[in-house]
């Protein structure tokens, strides 16, 4: 084996290896945040649960920040299957369907995001600026998903604007009551009503 192959081998091993080790870190994150949230949660604690020194787990993530925000991306790319998907246009309402019966099925994730999400609308939390560009995509997105099933026109007379943001309050608000009460909540049935109602509707 040439010396230029022994050494591509040996840093694609490497890179693998940070990879999971990454991704080890980024679950643990998920799971103290979901016990301690956010604030509650530290470095200290994200490390112990891995069973590497904080040192370690700087070395990947250099601030709680970044681990954050490296959090909040994984669990966007965990939805969408990766970025070529994203780029494949606005998801039609019953492949969004089936992203809630996913969500269904890791409540942990669920409740990490959610409780993020309602800590973010304080000033000074570093998830806020994530959120609100976060929001502002899926608007945007949510919109498109609409005007190409239902035209400019939705019930009421009302544009896709104005409707794209209360699909989204209908999916982030069952998250809540879902986590709160899982037997009597049935998640993905009302988000399939509401597909129905504005089916039935038009």
């Amino acid at each position: 084996m040439r010396a230029t192959e022994q050494t591509g081998n040996a840093d694609n091993g490497r890179a693998g290896r940070r990879a999971d080790r990454r991704g080890e870190i980024l679950r643990a994150t998920m799971a103290v945040i979901a016990e301690r949230g956010y604030r509650g949660a530290s470095l200290a604690a994200v490390a112990e649960r891995v069973g590497i020194t904080q040192q370690g787990l700087l070395h990947y993530f250099p601030t709680k920040e970044d681990l954050l925000i490296a959090l909040l991306e994984a669990r966007d790319e965990w939805d969408t299957g990766g970025t070529a998907k994203q780029e494949a246009g606005p998801w039609p309402l019953d492949l969004l369907a089936t992203l809630v019966e996913y969500n269904a099925s890791r409540p942990g994730v669920v409740q990490t995001f959610s409780a993020l999400l309602g800590e973010s609308v304080t000033g000074d939390h570093p998830a806020r600026e994530f959120f609100g560009r976060r929001y502002a995509t899926i608007r945007a997105s949510l919109t498109e998903t609409l005007r190409q099933e239902f035209g400019d026109r939705l019930p009421g007379d009302l544009p896709p604007e104005a409707v794209a943001p209360l699909v989204i309050a209908v999916m982030d608000g069952m998250q809540f009551q879902w986590l709160l009460d899982p037997d009597e909540v049935d998640m993905p049935a009302a988000f399939r009503t509401l597909i129905r109602l504005l089916r039935q509707a038009t």
